[in-house]
């Protein structure tokens, strides 16, 4: 009898004695993952829906297949602990808005990350089960395995790996730090013991095994060990040789760790020896006498050598045991990390785009993600994005887009490998492998064609409820669907797949009701299934609820069905959630819109000329019936025809008369808004090109009068110098006179010398006169060039007396005596004589 007490539960396990020998038992308990408490458990499987989320949420999530969408995200995960807890994640939608917008922000630094391509978030080469393995022997304080202290080291080497390539990319650019946040706190974070990773290589091999150089006693031990089985072997061969019977042939054989003779027929040997019994029923299998001393020994070897390799992983666990917390804290870290690298993976994967979320409390919407950008698929003009409550362009269905993309890489497989196989000349019939080809080659052609339709949602502040008709199998289900899934992804923390950045509210809970009226039969216990789930999403909905309806008012008779379809449709508008979308084919539930401005139509589009739908939503207009024409065109005697428009009645037929015309309408405005956004785009861009040469001509201008005036200034300062150079020269002639003159030479060179001085001043006044009109005074020009002693320095604030401007210093050239300046938008080269402080 074995007890024990785990988590306070005595366990008690008892079992007959089976032989003598000592018995070694060793028992497994299963522990929940290192997860943090804001995430479930890891190995919690999704099954845990059920205590967590009440029965209507329940099938609204199994409706939508919120399940399925789990795994495919899930399944770009690199570990298994972060593909159970990425579902685990993704399951529990119980994330508040902050919440949502951290998980958004994680997903954004992923995918960062994965553009830069140097901080690579491949989990591939953790064995992170093993790891948690080696945390929970060393909690019990048993020793751990040796494939368990290697996947330790793989996952401190990979943390530390991962350090390393985050430091150098922020070194290289300091903005991926800001980029890859909040994920860089938490790869810097890392608490990485790299003595424990170098003490763990020194003993143990790349396989797991404890190395021989691990401790002395196990290499004596191996020694031994190897030198009994090459006794035994040796004596074995000899026993074999001895045997020269052609009948029968003999092999050295291993059973149980004891090395024993089997022999292929039943016959007496010479050498004696206990005879064990064979599994096969075939043969004996015999050990020797001479053997059995060498196998006790043998044993006993082994017995060594397992102690010595248990002694050496105890002494790791030990070590191990002292940093344990943080290497549990890391393996944590590395799950974690690992869903935020899955759900980017599937953004990236798919195309999909940040959504922006707010929280619809007030005017002033908190938002988050992505800015949005204007919209070039539509052919209305949008509003402001805060006037919608839910802007969602071009958005596909995931699983739908999944599962084309599946068939579609399915499909070119088959077809490569056949081509492969017809290139190989392998021996088959030509023609069926020629038509075999062709058929696939139509198959990969027809599915790259039928790429999943896109959905447009813009629907506006005001607008409470949506009401879609259309025909049978002409996407409304997919369209709910679609918004329901959206919506999810969104507050999860995943990329929403929509060709520009959606503008999505942050729904508390998002409830549907959705069924398949092909595979459902409209009976009352279905009509009376689909009233209870209404009533369980009215009680449970919230003014942040998104509720989807389908088919709401059907299973009954058409007119109760109708009047019950509206009044449920009104007490939503006014009462219940958010957003409600409902589908239906009640023509009466079409003229909510006309008596509540809560309420806004849109129908599918059908192709009329070939009778199929478009799978395109057209908002505003109400959908109108097509089933007599389609009956008309497909060839309907048309007595029937006429009978039953007659029985459709006039007004009915009125009515679908004024929803043509509204749709021919809102095409031809649709046409003319087109051109207009056109002409609006040429004109902008007209603008844009006159803005940019307005600039041009007004730097050309500046330009041009900066450089006639510095032609001038250098003139001016050229005739001043001439002008100087020659009063130097008349007074060093006049100071060489070497005798006094008489008073008559000296009034006549007076004379003289005054009268040239004179000219020369006036030619050089005349020559000047044109450069000193626009130049500033004499006294400014002798000023010092700074207007104060030294050169101007960077950045300080000068005036260019030329242009009459202030201007930053960008650069001076005190060899050129230039200086560059940042004046408005223009940057100059002025000279200093040009500029004062």
């Amino acid at each position: 009898m074995l007890s024990w007490a785990l988590f306070g539960n005595p366990i008690s396990i008892s079992f007959p004695a089976l032989s003598s020998r000592p018995q070694t038992v060793r028992v497994w308990f299963k522990q929940r993952a290192f997860l943090r408490p804001t995430s479930a458990s890891a190995n919690q499987s999704v099954s845990f829906q059920n205590q967590t989320k009440s029965s209507v949420h329940h099938d609204s999530l199994r409706v939508l297949e919120w399940d399925k969408l789990c795994d495919c995200v899930a399944s770009f995960a690199r570990t298994t602990l972060g593909r159970e807890a990425t579902k685990a994640q993704l399951w529990s939608l119980n994330q508040t808005y902050e919440e949502s917008l951290r998980l958004l922000c994680e997903t954004n630094a992923a995918v960062e990350m994965h553009k830069h391509g140097g901080c690579s978030l491949d989990f591939s080469g953790i064995n992170v089960l093993l790891v948690k393995s080696a945390i929970q022997h060393a909690r019990r304080s048993l020793p751990m395995e040796g494939d368990e202290a290697m996947a330790v080291v793989c996952l401190l080497q990979f943390a530390e790996t991962l350090q390393v390539s985050l430091k150098a990319a922020v070194k290289e650019d300091a903005d991926w730090y800001r980029r890859f946040m909040p994920l860089t706190e938490v790869i810097m974070g890392f608490i990485l013991n790299r003595s424990l990773v170098k003490l763990i290589k020194q003993v143990i091999d790349e396989d797991g095994s404890v190395k021989d150089s691990a401790s002395p006693t196990l290499k004596r031990s191996r020694d031994q060990v190897r030198t009994l089985e090459k006794k035994i072997y040796q004596l074995m061969d000899s026993l074999i040789r001895n045997e020269r019977n052609e009948t029968s042939s003999m092999e050295v054989y291993n059973i149980d760790g004891r090395w024993c003779i089997r022999s292929s027929a039943d016959r007496l040997t010479n050498f004696k020896g206990l005879l064990l019994p064979s599994n096969s029923g075939i043969g004996s299998i015999v050990e020797p006498f001479s053997a059995v001393p060498l196998n006790d020994e043998l044993q006993q070897a082994r017995a060594s050598v397992a102690k010595a390799e248990a002694d050496v992983l105890s002494m790791l666990t030990l070590k191990m045991q002292m940093d344990l917390d943080d290497i549990e804290m890391l393996l944590n870290s590395i799950i974690q990390l690992d869903v935020v690298n899955a759900r980017a993976t599937y953004s990236l994967s798919f195309g999909g785009t940040c959504p922006t979320i707010f929280l619809p409390a007030g005017d002033d919407f908190s938002t988050a993600g992505s800015n949005m950008s204007g919209n070039e698929t539509m052919n209305t003009p949008l509003p402001n994005k805060k006037e919608w409550v839910l802007y969602l362009p071009k958005a596909y269905h995931p699983l739908l887009l999944h599962h084309h993309r599946q068939n579609l890489r399915k499909a070119r497989k088959n077809l490569k490998n056949a081509s492969a196989e017809i290139r190989s000349n392998i021996p088959v019939k030509k023609g069926e492998k020629d038509a075999e080809l062709s058929s696939l080659k139509m198959k990969v052609s027809a599915l790259e064609q039928a790429h999943p339709v896109p959905v447009d949602f813009f629907i506006a502040q005001k607008t409470r409820v949506l009401v879609i008709t259309g025909p049978n199998t002409g996407g409304k289900t997919i369209c709910l669907k679609t918004v329901g899934l959206t919506a999810l992804m969104a507050k999860s923390g995943l990329h929403v797949l929509s060709s520009e950045s959606a503008h999505i509210p942050w729904f508390d809970s998002v409830f549907a009701d959705i069924g398949d009226e092909q595979s459902l039969s409209q009976s009352l216990s279905t009509f009376s299934g689909h009233l209870k789930q209404i009533s369980n999403i009215q009680l449970e909905s919230t003014s942040l609820s998104l509720v989807l309806l389908d088919e709401v008012g059907a299973g009954t008779n058409p007119l109760e069905g109708a009047a019950l379809g509206m009044s449920i449709l009104e007490y939503f508008a006014e009462t219940g959630a958010l957003l409600t979308i409902a589908t239906t084919h009640h023509g009466e539930l079409k003229t909510l819109k006309y008596s509540n401005d809560a309420f806004e139509n849109a129908c599918m589009e059908f192709d009329e000329v070939n009778l199929k739908p478009t799978y395109k939503i057209l908002w505003g207009v109400p959908g109108r019936s097509n089933a007599i024409n389609i009956a008309d065109r497909l060839g309907l005697p048309g007595v029937v025809v006429e009978m039953a428009r007659e029985l459709y009645g006039a007004a009915s037929a009125e009515i679908d008369e004024v929803i043509i015309d509204m749709e021919r309408l809102k095409q031809e405005y649709r046409e003319l808004l087109h051109d207009a956004q056109y002409h609006l785009m040429l004109s902008k861009d007209l603008y844009e090109n006159l803005l940019v040469a307005k600039r041009k001509i007004e730097e050309h201008a500046c330009n041009q009068r900066f450089r006639k005036t510095r032609v001038i200034s250098e003139t001016a300062a050229m005739a001043r110098s001439t002008l100087h150079k020659k009063v130097r020269q008349l007074r060093a002639s006049a100071a060489l006179q070497p005798l006094q003159p008489t008073t008559a030479d000296k009034k006549s060179k007076q004379k003289v010398a005054t009268t040239n001085s004179h000219q020369t001043i006036t030619d050089n006044r005349t020559e000047s006169s044109m450069a000193y009109r626009n130049m500033p005074s004499t006294e400014n020009i002798n000023r010092s060039p700074s207007g104060k002693s030294g050169l101007p320095k960077v950045g300080d604030v000068v005036h260019i007396s030329s242009l009459g401007k202030k201007g930053t210093v960008l650069k001076a050239d005190p060899l050129k005596e230039e200086i560059l300046v940042q004046a408005g938008m223009m940057k100059l080269k002025v000279r200093l004589i040009d500029v004062e402080r």
